[in-house]
């Protein structure tokens, strides 16, 4: 049977609203009326999220696929290690704690139905605190200015991609692969539509601000060099001011004579330059830091185990492959 609809689901420790994200979830899919699967990719939880994914593929082994991680590797490696395995023609990424309802789903599907091979998500009236909607438009801003990648929403993770992106996704070799963002890149009519947003069923966030703060540094080196070429044009003009105000103090001596009046100016202003260089040390070592992540070549992920139903079995098995999840 050709599958029209693949959905990825990452889960970390996402215990406490499983059960509500299954009972929502395969009614609404169902409702499509589409030959669909579900793949549900654990991240190394540290709580009952594996036990509780096992006992849902025993109940609907014929839709439901799980992918279990030895450890956590991260969201967006998560949703790697489903785009890997997709059946479908369609593939949608889906949030576990249902902020993004899974009722929405049929929106995306439908808008993929009238020609667009990649369909993004604005959230409507957005349940979150104000310091992260802020924070969210603010990093919005500064990437769409440095990468000229226009997204209105880059944290709704409810998206829709042709197979023809997940396939070209899958042919990328990056270790730090941001998918919205490629798929942005290789989408011939791209789209974004607005989707419902509810408050957090369940647990808490798994995004501090430092891992925001990190996912845009790696959004933002992986795909643009416009940081770089700033400090540079920084540094040339403020060497050419350097130079000048040098020439003006040796003129000053010279008509003035010796002074001790500006020796915290000079302070002040050899900090400022010192502040520069270690801000332009950091970008570098970010630059460097994903080149030497590269040549590494380790593996992206490793899985423990895949249960799926595959053609022929007579009941669910686990497919106990030892993946490795290595560049392709």
């Amino acid at each position: 049977m050709n599958i029209e609809l693949s959905v990825i689901i990452p889960v970390y420790n996402e215990e406490q609203g499983l059960a509500a994200l299954f009972a929502r979830l395969y009614q609404a899919l169902d409702a499509l009326q589409l030959p669909y699967e579900i793949i549900f990719v654990n991240d190394g939880s540290r709580d009952r999220s594996a036990a509780l994914l096992r006992e849902q593929f025993r109940r609907r082994p014929d839709v439901t696929r799980v992918i279990l991680f030895n450890g956590n590797f991260g969201q967006h490696m998560a949703i790697m290690a489903g785009f890997e395995r997709v059946r479908g023609r369609r593939i949608v990424t889906l949030d576990a704690d249902l902020q993004n309802p899974p009722e929405e789903i049929g929106k995306l599907v439908a808008k993929m139905d009238e020609g667009y091979d990649y369909v993004g998500s604005i959230r409507r009236m957005r349940r979150d605190t104000a310091f992260r909607r802020y924070a969210s438009k603010a990093m919005n801003l500064v990437r769409e200015r440095i990468t000229h990648i226009q997204m209105t929403d880059q944290g709704c993770m409810l998206r829709a991609y042709s197979r023809d992106i997940v396939d070209a996704i899958n042919g990328c070799r990056e270790i730090s692969t941001y998918i919205p963002a490629l798929a942005y890149t290789f989408a011939q009519r791209p789209v974004e539509i607005e989707v419902a947003h509810e408050e957090r069923a369940a647990g808490e966030s798994k995004y501090s601000l430092y891992k925001l703060i990190r996912l845009n540094f790696d959004l933002v080196t992986a795909f643009s060099l416009v940081p770089l070429q700033m400090y540079s044009l920084a540094g040339m003009l403020i060497s050419l001011l350097s130079i000048l105000f040098v020439g003006y103090l040796a003129v000053r001596r010279l008509l003035v004579g010796p002074e001790a009046e500006g020796v915290f100016t000079l302070f002040g202003i050899v900090f400022f330059l010192l502040g520069i260089a270690l801000f332009g040390i950091g970008l570098l070592g970010e630059y460097v830091g994903r080149i030497s992540q590269q040549v590494r070549q380790r593996p992206r992920y490793l899985i423990q185990a895949v249960l799926e139903q595959r053609p022929g079995d007579a009941a669910p098995l686990p497919n106990a492959e030892a993946a490795r999840g290595d560049l392709p």
